[in-house]
Formats: structure tokens, C-alpha cells, sequence
């Protein structure tokens, strides 16, 4: 990732291999340091969504009857809600 910066201050970006010229639009603009931005820090609640096992691993096993998918997909979830508690 390349950034420049223009004499009005408006901020461009985009993906460079580092190899080829740089495009003509960055022309007379101040190359500038790519700033990454800090995370927000997420909720248990985010955290949980993320760590869970897809429904569909739920909804197979009922149709199935596959009563140890079924317990697998609650014991996961467990696990989830143990790492994040509220």
C-alpha cells in the first residue's frame, strides 16, 4: 500500500508492487506513511459472533438426527460463551 497526499490536502491510496512506475495521477503529490488505524476493541457479544460455529453445523445434525453433531455444536458454543463471559 502507497499513499499520497495532494496540495489541497485530499489523501490517495492504493495497492503498488512496488516494481512498476507509480501512476501518473501521483505526480507532484507528497508521498505520505500509510497510517493503520488502532482496532476498536470488540464486545464479548463481537467476539462470541466471530468464535461460533456456523448454525448450518446445528441445523445438519436435527435433520440428520445426528445427535452427537447436535451435542458438538452446543459444546462448542459452551466453549465460546466460557472464553467470553458477560
Amino acid at each position: 500500500m502507497i499513499a499520497f497526499k495532494d496540495k489541497n490536502d485530499g489523501y490517495y491510496q492504493f495497492d503498488w508492487d512496488g516494481v512498476s512506475e507509480l501512476p501518473e495521477w501521483s505526480k507532484g503529490m507528497t508521498q505520505i506513511d500509510v497510517v493503520v488505524p488502532t482496532p476498536v476493541p470488540q464486545t464479548y457479544a463481537e467476539k462470541r459472533a466471530a468464535e461460533y460455529p456456523p448454525m448450518a453445523d446445528y441445523l445438519d445434525g436435527v435433520v440428520k438426527g445426528d445427535q452427537a453433531q447436535i451435542d458438538a455444536y452446543i459444546a462448542a458454543c459452551l466453549a465460546v460463551k466460557a472464553k467470553y463471559p458477560k
